[in-house]
């Protein structure tokens, strides 16, 4: 199976095409930024395309991150999964950010906790926490950071994602430790197309993983003046 694999959802644009079994992609591309998602996306999909045999046609299946992350940028990826895999008849999965981010260190350890914890600001992170086999321990959430080092508990804990070096501080508060391996703004593309290539699209619905509600909200709406009787 060949999958394109999306991530818009963070601080950056990435996109990469992979085949099952091979251990390199066909195609990869990553470029950081706070915005933008939108303007750089197809032509870096244009580019990547261009590299591979069989070009969109030799496509059959279409992975994107869903977040948690922003919120324009969540919807940047989707829909552009979503387009292109109607216009190719293919099907699309979506791939948390916080299971991309552990995605890498889930089995090579069998004795330690994997956390994934990215930024979500005012001492909050995105927070999720997978045990030996890659098995869910905590589900995604947001979490204050003092709430998400308590749930941790005492053992040996390596931490991925924007937000790890902000648990490590805090668990330090409280006599806890914990090893940052990874705190990169975003995940390896190629984890989500590895992600996206075992999931089941019956059960990873490219649809937003949304954990708190916007930071931007809309302008109060100014009464209008009674109109005397």
């Amino acid at each position: 199976m060949r999958i394109l694999a999306l991530d818009t959802a963070l601080p950056a644009v990435s996109l990469c095409i992979l085949d099952s079994g091979a251990l390199e992609p066909l195609a990869l591309e990553s470029i950081p930024m706070e915005r933008g998602h939108a303007e750089a996306l197809m032509p870096m999909v244009a580019r990547a395309m261009a590299k591979v045999d069989g070009g969109f046609a030799s496509l059959e299946r279409i992975a994107v991150t869903v977040g948690p992350g922003s919120f324009t940028g969540i919807r940047i990826g989707i829909a552009a999964a979503r387009g292109m895999a109607l216009a190719l008849g293919i099907e699309t999965v979506g791939v948390s950010t916080l299971a991309a981010f552990a995605a890498p260190l889930l089995f090579e350890e069998a004795e330690s906790i994997v956390v994934s914890a990215i930024d979500a600001r005012h001492g909050h992170v995105f927070f999720t926490a997978y045990g030996p086999g890659g098995r869910v321990l905590t589900s995604p959430r947001i979490l204050l950071l003092r709430d998400a080092c308590r749930l941790l508990g005492a053992g040996r804990v390596r931490a991925v994602g924007s937000g790890a070096w902000l648990l490590k501080e805090e668990a330090l508060k409280i006599g806890c430790e914990i090893n940052v391996v990874n705190a990169g703004p975003a995940p390896d593309i190629v984890a989500v197309a590895r992600l996206g290539l075992a999931a089941d699209p019956a059960n990873a619905p490219a649809r937003p993983l949304y954990l708190k509600a916007p930071d931007v909200k809309p302008s109060a709406i100014p009464s209008l003046p009674r109109v005397p009787s």
